[in-house]
């Protein structure tokens, strides 16, 4: 595993604990201000924390379902701009990937960290490109390319827009608590079209599928009650998209709460925290962390409920090696009327302990 000294792991963990009182220098989030496309796929440098999370439900050729996620962070840490070493940590790039496999009841997962510096790591500006040795998210096309070579399993992925980018929040300004100052920059690609294949046990297998795309950059995400968020994006099977969270508190309350749809004939709904609930229900205890997650879920969003299903229940990821936290994410159906409507993912942080500041 590419990794950086445990000490680096700590300080840049803010993909789970973006901090709450920004230095000066990085950009702050603002309502005013306009997502334009393609620039926005790119990086955006100047803010303290990014990502780009790609989730989906893959097919093999055997008709086996599997969950698969990537996520690219970039970080920038507190340091001398004015220093000019090359090996400076102006930047750094963090990159987690899993496989969810029901059949071998086993979640493939890796993870890994470097600086952003002499070519081996880096997220370009003005279109979608973030690598990490041989990991790749690239913009090509209308679409985009994910590469992942784990050490015991990967994937090369085709990602086909079939929708434009659904701006959530206010035209991308995502508020994440009461103060307008805890928020984010933030639009999704649902309904992605997948092909490629996946290596696992030594076996390559051609896959199709459908994923989803969350972008987000922030410099003040999360405010010093929250605690840890539940989220959820689902691509629904009548073509629309749908994309709930919630922050959670000390007592395991919802401190704020948002999301938005888009139906089938695009159609966008916005959903205003009062309008977004997630009540947990059955929940698995990890046996090797020992944190107990709820991973069944009612979310209800305006006047519409679904039943959030995993694929199989061991879908934590203990990244304490690249950002510090250890984190439930995994594949879900949604479920309504007894019918499936929607496959999508659950990410579920903050159960072990709350998020810390670094």
């Amino acid at each position: 595993m590419n990794a950086l000294p445990r000490l680096w792991a700590l300080v840049t963990s803010l993909f789970c604990a973006m901090t709450a009182a920004a230095a000066a220098d990085y950009a702050p989030v603002l309502a005013e201000t306009s997502l334009q496309f393609p620039r926005d796929h790119g990086s955006h440098p100047e803010y303290r924390t990014e990502w780009w999370y790609v989730t989906g439900w893959l097919r093999t050729t055997d008709g086996e379902s599997l969950g698969f996620q990537v996520t690219y962070f970039r970080t920038r840490p507190d340091v001398d701009a004015a220093n000019p070493s090359a090996f400076a940590p102006r930047q750094l790039i963090i990159a987690h990937a899993a496989l969810s496999d029901a059949r071998l009841g086993r979640l493939w997962k890796d993870q890994r960290i470097a600086r952003a510096a002499l070519g081996l790591a880096g997220a370009s500006t003005g279109r979608m490109e973030v690598w990490l040795d041989r990991w790749r998210l690239q913009q090509r096309g209308a679409g985009m390319t994910a590469i992942v070579a784990g050490e015991d399993f990967g994937f090369t992925l085709q990602l086909d827009a079939s929708q434009p980018p659904l701006l959530n929040g206010v035209g991308g300004y995502s508020q994440k608590g009461p103060a307008p100052r805890s928020a984010s920059h933030y639009y999704s690609l649902p309904q992605l079209r997948v092909t490629g294949t996946v290596m696992r046990d030594g076996r390559r297998q051609a896959v199709t599928g459908e994923a989803w795309l969350d972008h987000e950059w922030s410099s003040e995400y999360l405010d010093a009650e929250a605690t840890g968020w539940d989220w959820t994006g689902i691509n629904l099977a009548d073509g629309g998209a749908l994309m709930l969270f919630r922050i959670r508190n000390a007592e395991g309350g919802t401190r704020w709460a948002g999301g938005t749809r888009r139906d089938a004939s695009g159609k966008v709904q916005v959903f205003a925290p009062r309008d977004v609930t997630f009540t947990p229900g059955r929940r698995w205890r990890s046996p090797r962390s020992g944190i107990t997650y709820p991973v069944e879920w009612t979310v209800t969003a305006g006047n519409a409920t679904f039943a959030l299903q995993p694929l199989l229940d061991d879908q934590e990821n203990d990244a304490r090696m690249s950002t510090g936290a250890i984190y439930w994410e995994g594949a879900v159906t949604a479920v309504a009327e007894g019918e499936i409507r929607g496959r999508g993912y659950l990410e579920l942080t903050g159960y072990g302990e709350p998020l810390k500041l670094p």
